[in-house]
């Protein structure tokens, strides 16, 4: 009887180890497959870009942005000549907050843009009413899906 008891427990541990195993090869594997999917997002060139006001884009865009400007938002338009993409950063507590365009660039199968919502300046004195910050990039037309980092 003791040596059923022995020879359970070993295979309780067996099963334990290789359950332990599999959960950290699953993990490398994710690890991995994450790592190599990257390779697709090596630039290629940057793009050049202007940051326009609501006023200097198409109506139908500019209508879009007034929709959607109460949350967070992010959205491409295009018209014959231009590929417009718009960042909103939904409604903020206060006046003063501007955004950044860190990156606009090209891969091979995307276009990246990084941008950063940047608030008050220290010592600023913000108007105490709520903002809602919103970016439009005006970029050349292209048909390539944009990431949005």
């Amino acid at each position: 009887m003791k040596e059923r008891s022995e020879g359970k427990r070993k295979r309780q541990s067996r099963r334990g180890a290789a359950a332990w195993l599999a959960a950290v090869l699953c993990a490398l594997c994710l690890c991995l497959a994450g790592c190599s999917g990257r390779t697709g997002e090596e630039k290629v060139r940057d793009l050049e870009f202007t940051v326009v006001s609501e006023a200097d884009v198409p109506a139908e865009l500019a209508e879009l942005i007034t929709e959607k400007k109460t949350s967070p938002f992010k959205l491409t338009f295009s018209d014959a000549q231009n590929l417009y993409i718009v960042i909103g950063y939904g409604p903020q507590e206060t006046g003063g907050c501007s955004i950044a365009v860190h990156e606009l660039y090209l891969t091979d199968n995307a276009i990246v843009v990084d941008t950063e919502l940047l608030g008050p300046e220290i010592g600023e004195n913000p108007p105490a009413e709520t903002s809602w910050p919103v970016v439009i990039i005006r970029t050349e037309l292209l048909e390539q899906p944009v990431i949005f980092q």
